[in-house]
């Protein structure tokens, strides 16, 4: 039996280690600030522990890095490098759900040196996505083909029945992280030719995404594409293009947001004590706040009845209501409150979609394909979200993986090599996480 120390106790972290403790030998050692939270997630199972850790105090991992095997960092992204530098110290190997860092990818040597792994990118999107995507292109690649274009989408939603507000989005995973990505500038390859998105005019670059027997989407540029031709070994492609997707009404809106002010993370000390009529006011430069939506309306180029201007009203940002005390930046306040406001209620499902479109072309036969690989999971009422499975468990899968000796691959990775996707994918089939593949000819 082998020890799991999990770093982190957020939104996704349960059904990861649930897994390890229920269909594995292994024991799970799981630290967080909040110590009730973790108590919660482990549920006093006899191969568990609770521990109580603050990771800005210096000193305070290396007692639970160096008794452990392996270490899962669901921590912010930032802390992710400073935990390898640990593992590597201690000889450990490392998991994360996170895109690869520069500085992550600057330790690849350190890791093989010391015969680990560091395994990234092993969740949702990042994760499925890669190992999804892997698949058919390893199949195209075997029947002779190659591929000249690929488009991926990707969506965390509230279920049909869930999707009760005017924003058609619900949290599943931090309500800071959701907001900060919506100011991410973004890159990718279409018709050979590079594209740039400045992340102030990221919302202004969405087009309508309809995905056969689920619905119509906006779907987005989500970062920097490029660097995944290489990872997946598709140097002759045309198009690389991954993307987000949400419901319709988001882009605008988002993009409306962000011109007023509402993502800004900048510190301040004008907060404590204002209400929403007066923090909008501040923020309209000039306002006088007795004509307050009108003013609003005026200063963002909108129609005091377009559907923005209610979903601003409907968030309660034009009322008299006192912003949440504690509050450092205007980000910070709006995250608060779309929290509040877009939360999952008992018992509501959220939905992942996750859609990859492919353009093979077979010399040898003369042909051209279209290759669809669409996944829809939805929540479990009452259970664990859809976001939750899909990010946690084939991170657990390639943890079980590691320790059990299955993969021998070290260095610092994503999993887009066979002897790492094959068995997470076939596993995560096994737990009704399940891919509809399509192929057709097309001229």
């Amino acid at each position: 039996m082998k020890n799991v120390l999990v770093l982190g106790a957020g939104m996704i972290s349960r059904p990861l280690v649930r897994y390890l403790l229920e269909k594995t030998e292994h024991s799970v050692t799981m630290a967080s600030r909040t110590v009730s939270k973790v108590e919660r997630i482990i549920e006093a199972h006899p191969r568990s522990m609770a521990k109580a850790v603050d990771v800005t105090q210096s000193g305070a991992l290396e007692p639970l890095i160096s008794e452990t095997d392996l270490v899962v960092s669901l921590l912010p992204y930032t802390y992710h490098v400073m935990v390898a530098e640990l593992c590597i110290k201690y000889n450990k190997h490392l998991v994360t759900t996170s895109y690869i860092s520069d500085a992550m990818r600057a330790l690849d040597k350190k890791f093989k040196a010391n015969g680990l792994i560091s395994l990234n990118e092993i969740g949702l999107d990042p994760g499925i996505d890669h190992m999804s995507a892997m698949k058919i292109i390893d199949e195209v690649k075997k029947e002779g083909g190659k591929i000249t274009s690929f488009c991926s989408y990707c969506g965390a939603l509230p279920a049909p029945e869930a999707n009760t507000n005017p924003f058609g989005y619900k949290f599943s995973w931090s309500p800071r992280g959701v907001l900060l990505a919506s100011r991410n500038p973004a890159r990718y390859l279409k018709d050979r030719r590079e594209i740039d998105i400045p992340g102030k005019e990221l919302f202004e670059n969405y087009t309508i995404k309809n995905i056969a027997g689920v619905g119509s989407f906006e779907q987005y540029p989500n970062r920097n594409s490029l660097p995944y031709i290489d990872t997946y070994g598709i140097s002759g492609t045309k198009t690389m293009y991954r993307a987000t997707l949400r419901n319709i009404g988001w882009c605008e809106t988002m993009r409306k947001f962000a011109e007023l002010g509402l993502l800004d993370d900048t510190e301040r000390n004008d907060l404590d004590g204002l209400n929403y009529i007066q923090l909008i006011t501040k923020l309209i430069k000039g306002g006088k706040g007795k004509e307050l939506k009108k003013e609003l309306a005026k200063y963002l180029n909108i129609d005091v009845y377009s559907a923005i201007m209610k979903r601003i009203e409907w968030l309660g940002l034009l009322s008299n209501e006192k912003l949440p005390s504690g509050q450092k930046s205007v980000l910070d306040v709006i995250t608060a409150r779309m929290l509040e406001k877009l939360s999952y209620g008992e018992n509501e499902r959220d939905m992942i979609v996750l859609h990859h479109e492919f353009i093979a072309e077979y010399p040898a036969k003369k042909e051209k394909r279209l290759l669809t690989s669409t996944l829809v999971d939805f929540g479990i009422p009452g259970g664990d979200s859809a976001v939750a499975r899909t990010v946690s468990l084939p991170a657990a899968i390639g943890i079980k993986l590691i320790l059990n000796g299955k993969i021998k691959a070290t260095g610092v990775h994503v999993p887009v090599i066979p002897e790492i996707y094959k068995p997470v994918l076939r596993e995560l089939e096994a737990l009704g996480i399940k891919f509809v593949e399509t192929s057709e000819i097309i001229r």
